[in-house]
């Protein structure tokens, strides 16, 4: 029998009391046992460290927001608070950690900043080392400034990459002691909104999902200067789709054949087949995601199954996937959580 654990991070405006954990029983091929793992304020975003001994999660507490750290027991699922960093305004919208769990950074869509943190000994965070603050806008209404919405490692860890959506701008930084210095920016389609970001597993390419376009954007990376270069633009929508849409999260599959992204509006997820040759996509189907708002998904560890977040509908969804074609089959759709955001399994 393999269980794997998972968390779901949640708005808490509403009946949210902060971090879920369940439990996906792959022989049942069921999500059980949800139940609230952390009491916090708006833990929108999480990650798990590599090791699978931490957990950081973005947090708002009173007027400050930034994030929590907390020691993860993987047989138990548990989670302790270590400590918080916050600083004055909006909480991040999103978290990363590194691989050997020294650094930790954040973006922060309200204030158009990204931070980088250094860990002590214990996985605490220490104060931040580099805060970022991003200048300018876009075309779109909802572009009036920048609004940071991603930042993490390379795969090599050479670099952090962090993307605005606020001025259609993708960044390279240096990292030196958690110290970010830029190296690139690159511009895309005014007013696509780029949101998110994923590397393949093994070609030098990355894929950015857009919030106001619904495209995937397929970029060459030149790991050597932190440079990208757009090879090709794909919607996430059917073409006769007129409806408002937003753009979500992007996942690709560890063996790199399959890409993985949400549409809020229209309430799927896209599937695409990727080229080994050169990285592009081409489009396999849409999945419903059984409820309104796809926030964002996850692949579990064995990457048969797929766990999709509904916000607006407080669901979620469980998905069997089909490693040769990519495709997705509805198993279960009514597990309840509050206003839930972003999934993250242990590993």
């Amino acid at each position: 029998m393999t269980k794997y654990t998972g968390y779901v991070g949640t708005y808490t405006k509403g009946e949210s009391k902060g971090i879920y954990s369940f439990v996906l029983d792959t022989d049942a091929a069921k999500l059980i046992e949800v139940k609230v793992a952390a009491e916090l304020e708006n833990p929108t975003y999480l990650t798990i460290s590599e090791d699978n001994r931490f957990l950081y999660s973005v947090v708002k507490t009173g007027d400050l927001g930034g994030v929590s750290a907390y020691k993860l027991n993987a047989e138990t699922g548990q989670v302790s608070l270590l400590n918080t960093q916050a600083s004055a305004g909006s909480p991040p919208c999103h978290v990363s950690v590194g691989s050997n769990n020294k650094n930790i950074f954040s973006a922060n869509y309200h204030k158009g900043t990204v931070e980088s943190y250094l860990t002590d000994t214990d996985g605490s965070l220490l104060p931040p080392a580099s805060v970022i603050e991003h200048k300018g806008s876009g075309p779109d209404s909802r572009q009036e400034k920048s609004h940071m919405h991603y930042s993490a490692f390379t795969p090599d860890e050479k670099y952090m990459v962090a993307v605005d959506l606020g001025s259609d701008l993708i960044y390279t930084y240096d990292v030196s002691n958690g110290v970010l210095t830029e190296k690139q920016r690159l511009s895309v389609k005014p007013g696509s909104g780029p949101r998110h970001l994923v590397f393949h597993p093994k070609l030098k390419i990355a894929y950015v999902m857009t919030e106001f376009s619904s495209e995937v954007i397929v970029l060459s990376y030149n790991e050597n200067d932190g440079s990208f270069t757009e090879i090709q633009v794909i919607s996430t929508l059917p073409s006769d789709f007129t409806e408002n849409n937003q753009g979500s999260a992007i996942h690709i599959s560890t063996d790199g054949k399959f890409i993985y992204a949400g549409n809020r509006g229209h309430n799927s997820i896209a599937v695409f087949a990727v080229n080994l040759d050169n990285g592009e996509l081409s489009f396999v189907e849409h999945t419903s995601t059984e409820g309104n708002w796809p926030r964002d998904f996850a692949l579990d560890p064995s990457e048969k199954f797929i766990v999709a977040s509904n916000q607006e509908s407080s669901n979620l969804v469980l998905f069997s996937r089909d490693a040769a074609t990519g495709k997705l089959t509805l198993l279960q759709s009514d597990i309840v959580v509050p206003d839930p955001v972003c999934v993250k399994f242990i590993k």
